[in-house]
């Protein structure tokens, strides 16, 4: 353990003297068109699973002297939830970070990376460890992740009448990243990053399910 903090604390040092940020050392990669379905995907249906909990019903209709009754209508079955849900979804992605040790779609995800905890913790530590930005922004959204948000938008956008139909006819039945991902957004595009699952925390991968299972 000893050896593994020795070689870390070398490896953060040479980030010192080149006077560059993690990003900057291993380059700017953007993500490709199957990463961003795959995290509207997952981001659309997280959302969905917090606001399907409810048990409210809700009335629709207008009717100027109240003698015609409103519908009625299950809160987790209406359009408003569906509306309610897609607005700012793409806002959750301004909580990923870039996980460096990591070459696939999973370099996308919540919480600090394994570089950037070892950094704070040094800085805990009391190490002086300069990155060329300032302290503060050190936990600011990268380009990439700016970017993703602003392809996430993009792509819904182009397929929000995709998204429509597999709310209300769908959802249950299939996934999302199934039936927007696999069978429509990537029809004619590479889908491999579909299968990629992060495996614990060392960065590689789980093994990838076969097609009918994504």
């Amino acid at each position: 353990m000893v050896l593994v903090d020795k070689l870390i604390f070398f490896v953060l040092i040479s980030f010192v003297y080149s006077n560059t940020s993690p990003e900057e050392e291993q380059g700017v990669k953007y993500a490709n068109k199957c990463e961003v379905c795959k995290i509207l995907a997952i981001e659309l249906e997280s959302r969905l699973d917090e606001t399907g909990k409810s048990s409210d019903i809700i009335e629709t209709g207008y009717s100027v002297d109240d003698v015609k009754p409103k519908k009625k209508k299950e809160y987790k079955k209406s359009e408003l939830r569906l509306i309610e849900s897609l607005d700012g979804v793409c806002n959750r992605i301004l909580e990923y970070n870039i996980h460096k040790e990591r070459d696939d779609s999973t370099r996308f995800a919540k919480g600090m990376s394994q570089t950037f905890q070892t950094l704070h913790g040094l800085v805990d530590k009391g190490v002086k460890v300069e990155l060329g930005i300032p302290y503060e922004l050190w936990d600011s959204p990268s380009a990439e992740i700016t970017k993703l948000k602003t392809q996430c938008e993009t792509l819904l956008e182009e397929n929000e009448s995709d998204i429509e139909n597999w709310y209300f006819n769908h959802q249950g039945k299939e996934s999302l990243k199934k039936y927007l991902c696999q069978d429509r957004a990537l029809k004619n595009d590479d889908k491999a990053c579909l299968a990629e699952q992060k495996k614990g925390d060392t960065g590689k991968t789980k093994k990838p399910k076969k097609k009918n299972e994504l």
